[in-house]
């Protein structure tokens, strides 16, 4: 009878061991998971700093592409080498144009057989691309017909769509509204407020 009453006691004290290891295993299970989520949100601050200031480079970078875009417009114009209209300053009349390109006219006094948009390359001297680097010369039977000063009009990484506020020479510095006669700069319609405490659309 002894024995029985030892036989069912054994089963208890294990069992009772193995809660114990269980509530240990448990308590330590919850400490992990705190330190995880303390970890975990101490990093998505930082990972979306990291993204905003991609962001942000990005943005410098399209819209100095972009007005570097114009301003090579605006030479060539100067020079006489592109057909504008009155009043528009010799500014590019929108964005789209800067893309589909335009074609150059050759002076009288330009040499025999050259193209318009060889002219153009030529009389930009050492200008720069918007990646900085110095603009090729070609030949008048490599260059194209037409003069094209981008590639495509590109993303706003701010809005996510390729809608620009543009800015014409008779609209005021701080107009958020485009009277439509020219492109003399450009600039985001984000809202947002950068890193540095700025307005994206102020860049």
């Amino acid at each position: 009878m002894k024995l029985k009453i030892k036989m069912r006691q054994r089963p208890a004290k294990r069992n009772a061991a193995w809660s114990k290891i269980a509530g240990m295993t448990l308590i330590e299970l919850i400490l992990a998971c705190a330190i995880l989520a303390i970890l975990s949100s101490a990093a998505v601050p930082l990972a979306r700093m990291t993204v905003q200031r991609q962001r942000e480079s990005e943005l410098r970078r399209t819209l100095r592409e972009m007005r570097s875009a114009i301003d090579r417009y605006k030479d060539d114009a100067d020079k006489n080498l592109i057909r504008t209209e009155v009043g528009s300053e010799n500014y590019p009349p929108d964005l789209q144009t800067l893309v589909d390109g335009v074609a150059v006219s050759i002076p009288a006094n330009a040499p025999a057989g050259i193209s318009a948009a060889a002219l153009a390359t030529a009389s930009a001297g050492n200008a720069t691309t918007a990646a900085g680097a110095s603009a090729p010369s070609f030949s008048a039977s490599d260059v194209p017909n037409k003069v094209r000063y981008l590639r495509k009009i590109p993303i706003d990484p701010m809005t996510g769509k390729a809608d620009w506020g543009m800015r014409a020479v008779q609209d005021a510095p701080d107009s958020d509204s485009w009277s439509g006669h020219n492109v003399f700069d450009v600039y985001t319609q984000s809202t947002a407020t950068a890193i540095d405490g700025t307005q994206y659309k102020d860049w």
